[in-house]
Order: C-alpha cells, then structure tokens, then sequence
C-alpha cells in the first residue's frame, strides 16, 4: 500500500488545532513596601572551602497585648506608634548625624544607639562616599519627607546639599524599645 506523496486539503483543514489563547501578564501591588532590599552582594565561592556564615542575632520580641509581664521576658520589643517621638525629627538627626560621622566631624560610636548592627558595621566599614569626605563646604540636610507605611515602621528621605550638589539620603527607621533605630540606610 502507498501513501499519497501531497494531501489533500481537505485533510490538512481536519487536523488543523485551534490556536492557544493569549496570555496577558497582571501587575499585583504589594501592600506595603519590602523589608530588605533585594540586590543582595554576589561573594565568590571557592570550591572545597565552606562559607562564613553571619552571627545569628535574633530580633526584638513582639510585645504582649494583654498587659501581663513575665520575669523571663526579656530583650528589644517592637514598639507601635504612640509609644514613639516625632519620625521626622529623628529621621532629620538620624541623617544629620549620619553625614556627620561620614564627614569625619563626628566619631562613629555616637551612631551605635541609633543603628541596627547591620548598619553600624556597614558605617563603621570606612567605605565612604567621596563627597562626604572631601571639601570644607558645610552640609546642609534639606526638608526630611516621612511615610509611615506600618506601624512603629518610618521611611525617611532627605536631601543633603555639599557644595551646591544635591545627594540623596534614605533610611528606614523602626521602632524598638521606645525609640526609633535605623535598620537601613541608602546615600546616594
């Protein structure tokens, strides 16, 4: 038996399958912002040779709600908002400080009760930027922009001038134990 070399085109329009539908792609908005950001270092990996793990440090304790305290309850707790100062004056001396000690006008322990240990050693690294450290212009903090996406949470931005140019500052500022800390900090 021999096949036909060419179809014919009624057989070709009877396997003929419906085309797939398109998809379409939908953007969800989160809620609220995240809490770390996402570009994380890229740290080289040699075979054979285990890698360092950071110090686990755990955070602070949710407060309890009914009133009640335990002896053994102890350590940083989350603080909500009435329990706090005004986030955008500590967000103003937070950066103020901060291009203080990076300036070398100020020494770096008095940012150690206002930063998270993550920050402090990133500060305390010596990297800094160039236009912190050179020159004798003064730096001038413009007005701080405060957003309060959670509570006991405070996203702060800045403008610092150096110069007549313009640097961008943000930090996220948290709050433990009654008071706000910084737990990240951006200078641009």
């Amino acid at each position: 038996m021999t096949a036909p070399v060419h179809p014919s085109p009624g057989a070709a329009a009877a396997r003929s399958v419906p085309a797939p539908p398109s998809l379409r792609l939908v953007r969800v908005p989160t809620p609220q912002p995240p809490l770390q950001d996402r570009r994380l270092p890229v740290r080289l990996v040699v075979p054979g040779v285990a890698v360092p793990r950071p110090p686990h440090r755990p955070g602070p304790r949710p407060r309890l709600t009914g009133g009640a305290f335990r002896d053994d309850e102890f350590g940083p707790t989350w603080s909500v908002r009435a329990d706090l100062p005004a986030a955008g004056e500590a967000g103003r001396r937070m950066v103020t400080l901060t291009l203080e000690v990076l300036a070398g006008r100020r020494p770096i322990g008095q940012l150690q009760a206002l930063t998270s240990p993550g920050v402090f050693a990133a500060l305390a690294g010596g990297r800094r930027p160039r236009w912190c450290t050179e020159g004798t212009a003064p730096l001038l903090v413009g007005p701080v922009h405060v957003c309060e996406p959670v509570d006991g949470v405070a996203e702060v931005s800045a403008v610092a001038h150096r110069g007549g140019r313009p640097h961008a500052v943000a930090a996220r500022l948290e709050g433990i134990d009654g008071r706000w800390r910084c737990t990240a900090l951006q200078i641009g």
